[in-house]
């Protein structure tokens, strides 16, 4: 069967797939746009499938705060080039996605995944590989959070596209909440305050100040009081409310919000590629072995 450039420009513009590949497919099905429609799905699945193996540590952070400040969700998505990160299709899929999450009632990674997307009309996991076809490389929705707040405010900072912060404020303002976020974004605190350090963390913290004193040749007394005041540093610096205050390292945290009848409920910091173990790779001997292979 004969297939016509018009045909051929109208798969294009529903996968957004390739010239060559959509005429392929058009062959295959005999003409019938409605089963290389189909063809072409299900070979993007494919593609995508076989690319869910490969690293994908760049990417970018979104957020999205609803009108009232009440809500906010927050998402990381991963691909394996800053340049695909950058490229319109990634931002797009990035902002269709976040706004998803904020409209849906997600409350898991799972869930979201399982929304379907008015921009594309398939659900998030459809539509992620949908994108790997189109774009060629591994896409990852790697995380997703939503906070809501009954008596407070969501606050929320994005540093560049790599650092996202979301912060619950109860009292104060939108400049404090934002100054707050700021903070965590730059201090990188593991919790809100003391109670939400695993006693796990700070015992082993204890046992290494110990060891040290002891080695020092401390007695038991002084040794004992070395530790406590070893525990009480580290607390402050892994803290968010014990932490020196960014913009005014004289006062803590803790006290900036105390003095403005504040508090933080709670805080989710993403950035982008943290814990994914990078794979280093030499790219002009992958295009050499590529070169060879051919």
């Amino acid at each position: 069967m004969n297939i016509s450039a018009a045909m051929v420009k109208e798969l294009r513009e529903r996968t957004g797939s390739g010239m060559m590949e959509c005429k392929k497919a058009l062959q295959d099905a005999n003409g019938d746009m409605e089963a290389a429609v189909e063809l072409m799905r299900k070979a993007g699945l494919a593609k995508a499938d076989k690319k869910s193996g490969r690293t994908a540590a760049e990417g970018r952070i979104s957020t999205k705060t609803s009108a009232d400040g009440k809500r906010a969700v927050i998402v990381e998505i991963n691909c394996e080039t800053d340049f695909v990160a950058k490229g319109d299709d990634f931002v797009e899929f990035v902002n269709n996605v976040v706004q998803t999450a904020l409209d849906s009632t997600a409350s898991s990674l799972d869930e979201l995944l399982a929304t379907v997307m008015p921009s594309s009309g398939s659900s998030v996991e459809e539509t992620r590989r949908a994108m790997v076809a189109k774009i060629g490389e591994n896409i990852n929705v790697r995380r997703f959070e939503s906070i809501t707040s009954e008596s407070g405010n969501i606050a929320s900072y994005l540093h560049g596209t790599r650092i996202g912060v979301l912060v619950e404020l109860v009292g104060g303002d939108q400049e404090l909440g934002r100054d707050i976020a700021m903070h965590v974004a730059a201090s990188k605190p593991l919790c809100v305050d003391e109670k939400g350090v695993p006693a796990e963390t700070v015992a082993k913290e204890r046992d290494i100040a110990k060891a040290q004193a002891e080695a020092e040749g401390k007695p038991a007394n002084i040794v004992e009081k070395m530790v406590e005041g070893k525990i009480k540093k580290f607390l402050g610096e892994v803290t968010l409310l014990g932490q020196p205050f960014v913009k005014d390292p004289d006062q803590t945290v803790g006290k900036l919000l105390s003095s403005r009848g504040a508090s933080v409920g709670r805080f989710v910091r993403f950035e982008v590629g943290e814990g994914i173990e990078k794979v280093e790779s030499n790219f002009a001997e992958e295009v050499m072995a590529q070169v060879r292979n051919s």
